[in-house]
């Protein structure tokens, strides 16, 4: 099945999706890798929403352009890094959908069933297309304490895809029916 989302999505939205699906999403992105995450654990509160935005595995390649960031590449990053962090922040910001590549592991799947969220893949080396898709960069937060691929970038997007649902909030695994 293929399906165009708003972020932010509804819980039943979530729940219709499953493995195999694709997706385009439409609404707010923000980028996290290792240290963003870390950083987003750590703070008693942070300046944007988590739960109004989906979560995007991306440290973008930037310019500036007449005062206005613009994007100049924004791949997927391996996921799996973010393996020990993302548990905790589906439980602490109800995110609904996390975009990478490579997939995560089974504390993740557990979170994405617990807290009806799904993982979506993005093809790496797409990082030119990726980029076309994203409309406006609306705010970059902690680039000086973390650096320009490690800051939280919030992108609006359309129709940002193709996505492939990888993990859904099933339980089900497309990298499990790889191995298998």
């Amino acid at each position: 099945m293929e399906y165009h989302l708003n972020i932010p999505v509804e819980d039943d939205e979530i729940k219709k999706l499953k493995v195999g699906d694709i997706i385009y999403i439409s609404g707010k992105l923000f980028t996290a890798r290792d240290e963003a995450h870390h950083m987003i654990l750590e703070k008693d509160s942070i300046p944007f929403d988590p739960s109004e935005m989906g979560l995007y595995h991306c440290g973008p390649l930037m310019k500036k352009n007449n005062g206005k960031w613009q994007v100049v590449s924004a791949g997927p990053t391996t996921s799996s890094r973010m393996e020990l962090f993302e548990d905790r922040l589906l439980e602490k910001y109800a995110i609904k959908i996390v975009i990478g590549k490579g997939g995560m592991g089974k504390n993740t799947q557990k979170a994405l069933q617990k807290y009806i969220c799904v993982y979506a893949s993005y093809t790496g080396g797409a990082g030119a297309l990726a980029a076309d898709k994203i409309e406006e960069v609306e705010k970059v937060y902690w680039l000086d304490e973390l650096s320009m691929p490690e800051a939280v970038w919030i992108f609006k997007v359309k129709e940002f895809g193709p996505l492939v649902v990888a993990m859904d909030t099933h339980g089900n695994s497309i990298y499990d029916k790889i191995r298998k």
